[in-house]
């Protein structure tokens, strides 16, 4: 099989991974005309969870899989074309796409062959390739498998900028069901030394760089019958005892020739949109997962943002002062994103703040006006209409028909 076909097999494989974001790593460049590549790059394809743009050639070593995940196109009993790269093929693809200023950075997963030890070797090998023998000093993010040996995986957090290691699923009873190869408490240990090795470099300033930008993790959404509570809670879980950089969240797509135990339709792709945006409230704005999902009602409202749908569940808590009011409690006005507060907590301190200087200081007032109070607005019994939630949901919008 050609080159060619090969990287369009293995590319389009490797699309259901959406854990390639790139941030946080170390600072490094060719300036000085040694090595090549950088992880200061412009080019825009993703973006990072920081604002930047950023290119990597995302794909798969192979897509030949010795495990039958029920969920997945790559699985073994899957009736799909297959190929495999060589550690070379991968290597050289990576330098001629960065030399044509294509991408800045690799993204490289892959199927289990062999064995879980095997495939490892050999995604490790194309990092080490890379960074030894070609002094490449792009962004490099590996998928390693939690079944491979704690040598190997320690190795690739040598050469590699972020590691992840996929959850899959919430819960362990779902991954039971639909991936009986892979077990919960495998993936757990590897994240725990992960974390220990991260620690141990971080703590020690002359110790090697071990994944500099952390570790990630990827979840399933609708391909089992977990609601969006249980969800959030795995992530919480997930965000404390392993500080993951990042929770992705990756919308079931049906697949042919399925099982019948997975729904024959996804999710909608807006329950993925507000996870990502419940996931934000917990790691930025000190909502808990049993705060953002309401008592009884297991998934998150799909016709409004999880921080809008909060404040009018707790509508008790508001107006809040803008003049008065300490940050945490600023953070959980709809509408005030970080930028928004640290701007309101800087103006106050000169003078009083009135809607004037909000609209000054660009904080988004549409969603924000009835729950605050300033120097020349009170919303008065807003809080108590009953259309209030009509009056700010989002309005539907005509979809435009491509032709």
């Amino acid at each position: 099989m050609d080159l060619r076909r090969k990287l369009s097999i293995l590319a389009d494989a490797a699309k259901y991974d959406a854990s390639c974001a790139s941030s946080g790593t170390t600072r490094r460049d060719s300036l000085s005309g040694r090595g090549i590549g950088s992880t200061e790059g412009a080019i825009c394809h993703s973006y990072a969870p920081d604002g930047r743009c950023i290119s990597l050639l995302k794909i798969l070593l192979t897509n030949a899989c010795a495990f039958d995940c029920l969920y997945c196109v790559n699985r073994s009993s899957s009736n799909v074309p297959r190929a495999r790269f060589t550690v070379a093929e991968v290597v050289d693809l990576t330098l001629d796409f960065y030399r044509r200023n294509y991408i800045e950075g690799l993204f490289l997963s892959s199927g289990i062959i062999r064995s879980p030890d095997y495939t490892m070797e050999q995604v490790v090998a194309v990092a080490r390739t890379l960074r030894t023998e070609h002094d490449f000093r792009g962004y490099i993010h590996l998928k390693t498998i939690p079944d491979a040996s704690p040598e190997l995986l320690a190795e690739a957090g040598l050469y590699a900028d972020r590691l992840s290691i996929n959850i899959e699923l919430p819960s362990e009873t779902s991954l039971k069901t639909l991936a009986p190869e892979k077990d919960v408490r495998s993936i757990r240990r590897s994240m725990g030394r992960m974390r220990a090795r991260i620690e141990e470099a971080q703590a020690e300033k002359r110790a090697p760089a071990f994944a500099p930008a952390g570790q990630s993790t990827q979840m399933i959404v609708g391909a089992d019958g977990m609601d969006d509570r249980t969800i959030l809670a795995t992530s919480a879980n997930l965000y404390g005892a392993y500080r993951l950089k990042r929770v992705y969240y990756s919308a079931f797509s049906p697949i042919p020739d399925a099982s019948r135990l997975l729904p024959p339709e996804p999710p909608p792709l807006v329950r993925e949109h507000r996870l990502y945006q419940a996931d934000w409230l917990m790691r930025f704005y000190g909502f808990e997962p049993k705060e953002i999902v309401a008592e009884g009602e297991g998934n998150l409202a799909l016709h409004m943002d999880p921080k809008l749908a909060w404040a009018l569940r707790n509508r008790a808590r508001f107006p809040l002062d803008v003049n008065r009011a300490d940050k945490a409690e600023l953070l959980r006005v709809p509408g005030f994103g970080r930028t928004a507060v640290e701007r309101i907590v800087a103006a106050r301190r000169v003078r009083a703040v009135r809607l004037e200087d909000l609209t000054r200081l660009r904080v988004p007032l549409a969603k924000a006006m009835p729950f605050i109070i300033c120097a020349d607005h009170r919303p008065g019994a807003l809080l108590d209409r009953t259309d209030l939630e009509v009056r700010l949901a989002p309005k539907p919008r005509q979809l435009e028909l491509a032709l």
